[in-house]
C-alpha cells in the first residue's frame, strides 16, 4: 500500500544508509550505497576519508555537477516475513553552494548518526534537497 508522505519522511529520516542514484553523462544511472542523515529538506551525504578514494573528486559529485537530479532509495527486507517490506523513494536536487552554517549543522548530524563520523572524518558533505518522498509497505 501506498505510504503517506509524512510516514515516507519519516520511514527516510529514520534509516541510516540507502542507494544514492544519480545520473551519469554517458552510461545513465549511476547507483552507490551510501550513509546519510536527514536535517528539515535536505538529505546530508558524506564524502568520507574513511574508505579507500581512487580520486579526490567522486563521479556521484562529477554526476551531480552536469545534472543535479538525484534519488535516495530505502528499503527493508525480510525474507521470511514478506508482510514486512517496504521502500522509500526521496527525489532530490543538488544544492551546490550551501552557506558554511549549514554545513556545519549537517556535519553534526552526521557525527550524531554515525560513530564512524564522530572525528568528522569527511572532505565533503553533499547536500541534497528533498523535492518529492514517496513509498510502499506491504503493511502500515
Amino acid at each position: 500500500m501506498r505510504l503517506p508522505e509524512g510516514e515516507a519522511r519519516a520511514r527516510l529520516t529514520d534509516h541510516d544508509h540507502g542507494i544514492l542514484c544519480t545520473v551519469h553523462p554517458v552510461r545513465g544511472a549511476d547507483a552507490v550505497p551510501v550513509a546519510y542523515a536527514v536535517e528539515g529538506g535536505s538529505v546530508a551525504i558524506p564524502i568520507d576519508r574513511v574508505k579507500p578514494k581512487s580520486s579526490e573528486r567522486l563521479q556521484r559529485q562529477r554526476n551531480l555537477a552536469a545534472d543535479p537530479r538525484a534519488t535516495l532509495l530505502v528499503e527493508h527486507w525480510d525474507a521470511d516475513d514478506w508482510s514486512r517490506l517496504w521502500w522509500v523513494r526521496a527525489e532530490l536536487r543538488d544544492e551546490p553552494d550551501p552557506d558554511p552554517e549549514r554545513m556545519a549543522s549537517l556535519g553534526h548530524r552526521l557525527a550524531e548518526r554515525y560513530p564512524q563520523y564522530r572525528d568528522r572524518p569527511f572532505s565533503a558533505i553533499l547536500v541534497l534537497h528533498i523535492v518529492a518522498v514517496t513509498g510502499w509497505a506491504a503493511r502500515r
